[in-house]
């Protein structure tokens, strides 16, 4: 099903992975510990929590849905429930998502698909690693 709103009255002005997003004092928001690469001693690995917010610019009433994509593009490890924003004319919306307890099988890129309206805008990528462990008899 496509969406009959127009995209053009929305941008997405950027996205950023973070592991978590705080609401301070005056509607600030802190971002801590903005990442692209996930490292884990071994898999599969779950990550307890870790956030995406995106900041969106222009007007009218839209929906967003983010889905988690495996790095060979042929596995949904996750894909979120339509969130509605609205856009006050020239203003803008910061949609924070959280993530919890995502178990991730593979390593390599992964892709977070950013959707506005039904209709894929960007793609985030971050890669899942396990580094190879350093050999204390090797010289």
């Amino acid at each position: 099903m496509t969406s009959t709103r127009p995209l053009h009255t929305a941008q997405l002005a950027y996205s950023i992975l973070c592991d978590d997003i705080r609401l301070e004092a005056g509607n600030k928001l802190s971002l801590m510990g903005i990442f692209q690469n996930v490292y884990f001693q071994s898999l599969p690995a779950t990550i307890l929590k870790f956030a995406l917010l995106n900041h969106w610019i222009g007007s009218g009433e839209h929906s967003t849905e983010i889905r988690i994509i495996s790095p060979d593009r042929q596995r949904l490890l996750l894909q979120t429930t339509p969130s509605n924003f609205t856009l006050e004319g020239g203003g803008f919306a910061d949609n924070v998502t959280f993530f919890t307890n995502i178990v991730f099988a593979e390593e390599g890129t992964h892709i977070v698909q950013i959707y506005l309206n039904q209709i894929m805008l960007k793609e985030v990528y971050f890669n899942v690693v396990v580094p190879v462990a350093a050999n204390a008899t090797v010289n």
